[in-house]
């Protein structure tokens, strides 16, 4: 008969080869028994604790898309310790064709290699403008202030906020934060000033909220901040204002979202852009984990019959 082809020929690095699984007792067959065994041991060990890295993926995802509830503001202003949802409204983008629409709301941003090896955030963290309007951990911020005797009081223009967020974790507390840019800290696709969360309270997460007409800026200076209309968020160690960069794209664990940066955009007016407009959103009285952003726009007649009941002597 004709010798097998690669056994008697002498091909080399055929008879190398491991043709052999750790059942057939050849060699060190007895330590690869041993081995898989020590190897299944420790799966099921860390199976029941809980540390495996999709368990630990999937709780950090559970906890980052948990809903949540939006305070409800009665007067129609923000207040210390109220959690809002920070939304860039919708506007068209004139400097680019491809750019990312509708309303899009501050998100935090874990990075995706971090998130496949802790289920915990990791400082500092990132953060992205999403069209992700429903609150949930990664979304909903609250307006935290120095001092603690200040919750429930009006937020006023030109004061001191800070912006907390726990992610949706019990425990955790992080601070939106940002400073000076440098060679070796910026953002990621305009290389502008970047904007993380930080476990830590100091003076480069402290903010301030102007209104968006300059002409009227001073006089609106310690007045209340209104709900669910447009502000500016500056910062105030660089007096950068919190922008929404809709036509940079990042790809994120959750999707493709837009860049966000602390850089303050001007018009020819000296007036800033809708880049850094922003609204304080609260939620809906009438349903649950839903915001004031979803209420219905009246229509032509609805308007007429408001305006008639304000003003009962027009005709």
């Amino acid at each position: 008969a004709a010798p097998q082809r690669g056994l008697l020929a002498g091909e080399p690095g055929t008879m190398a080869q491991n043709l052999y699984g750790p059942r057939v007792r050849m060699g060190n067959w007895n330590e690869d028994v041993y081995l898989e065994e020590e190897l299944m041991k420790d799966f099921l060990e860390k199976r029941d604790k809980g540390q495996l890295l999709i368990q630990r993926n999937r709780r950090l995802k559970e906890n980052l898309l948990r809903q949540m509830q939006l305070s409800i503001s009665e007067d129609g202003c923000i207040h210390y310790g109220d959690k809002v949802m920070l939304v860039n409204p919708d506007h068209p983008e004139t400097e680019t064709a491809l750019f990312l629409g509708g309303d899009l709301s501050l998100c935090v941003t874990p990075d995706e290699v971090k998130t496949h090896l802790s289920d915990e955030l990791e400082v500092p963290c990132g953060l992205s403008a999403a069209p992700a309007m429903v609150p949930v951990g990664r979304n909903t911020f609250i307006i935290l202030s120095a001092d603690r005797d200040a919750v429930g009081q009006v937020l006023r223009y030109g004061q001191n906020f800070c912006l907390g967020i726990t992610g949706g974790f019990e425990d955790k507390m992080l601070y939106l934060s940002s400073d000076h840019r440098t060679l070796l800290k910026s953002s990621k696709r305009s290389w502008l000033q970047e904007v993380y969360l930080t476990d830590e309270v100091s003076y480069l997460s402290s903010w301030q909220a102007a209104f968006p007409d300059p002409q009227l800026r001073l006089e609106y200076e310690g007045f209340p901040v209104p709900a669910n209309a447009k502000i500016l968020i500056n910062h105030c160690h660089t007096n950068r204002g919190l922008a929404a960069h809709r036509h940079l794209f990042l790809r994120t664990y959750f999707g493709k979202e837009a860049e966000v940066a602390a850089h303050t955009y001007l018009d020819s007016h000296r007036v800033e852009k809708p880049k850094n407009h922003w609204m304080l959103v609260t939620g809906d009285p009438r349903k649950d984990s839903s915001t004031m952003l979803d209420l219905p726009t009246p229509g032509a007649e609805d308007s007429r019959a408001l305006d008639r009941a304000a003003d009962p002597g027009a005709q």
